[in-house]
């Protein structure tokens, strides 16, 4: 069976994949809104991790409507949100994947799949949702990260990455500015994988 891993280039989104090698064709899926060539980041941690990748384009809109729901509540939780349930969405929809997986852990507080998005998707797409890291804390992440993975780690503005937030940062970036993007989104790390170990 075919699955189609939403993928960053992060540590979670790498090792979700890695978890599900054993069970599945694996292929990591690289989204972007067409604001900036960030995927390829994602794509290029992908080469280095040896699993097969591919892009999809989704609508510069999505991107636009997150970035508006991020100014107009002053934080990031809801536009990402968003965001990943429409990518969910996408990926379901136009690709031919028995499973789409994605990197979400126990203790995300954004983004979330609870249970009625993941039955809907399943339902309206015919295709299966896994969270392979649902049941992993924190801890148990970093130590299977520390035994599978090379990783860098730091603030998410200078760890290269594919993920939703640098493109949303880059759009609000040119809407506003970047103190905005200071303003609305609270520091924090990132990782960026380097190699399997």
């Amino acid at each position: 069976m075919d699955v189609g891993v939403l993928y960053s280039g992060g540590k979670d989104s790498t090792l979700a994949a890695l978890l599900l090698e054993p069970f599945y064709d694996v292929t990591v899926v690289c989204c972007t809104f067409g604001v900036t060539d960030e995927y390829q980041h994602a794509m290029d941690t992908a080469a280095r991790v040896d699993l097969p990748a591919q892009s999809i384009e989704l609508g510069r809109e999505i991107a636009e409507t997150a970035a508006t729901q991020i100014v107009e509540d002053g934080y990031p939780r809801n536009g990402i949100q968003y965001v990943h349930e429409k990518v969910l969405e996408a990926v379901a929809e136009q690709t031919s994947f028995d499973a789409i997986a994605d990197g979400t852990r126990r203790d995300d507080r954004v983004p979330t799949v609870g249970r009625p998005l993941a039955q809907s998707v399943e339902d309206r797409f015919d295709v299966s949702y896994l969270s392979p890291l649902a049941g992993y804390g924190r801890q148990a992440i970093d130590a299977l990260v520390e035994e599978l993975l090379l990783v860098e780690s730091g603030p998410s503005d200078e760890i290269p990455k594919g993920d939703y937030e640098t493109e949303i940062r880059a759009l609000l970036t040119e809407k506003h500015s970047s103190e905005l993007v200071e303003e609305v989104f609270p520091e924090h790390y990132q990782s960026r994988v380097l190699n399997r170990k």
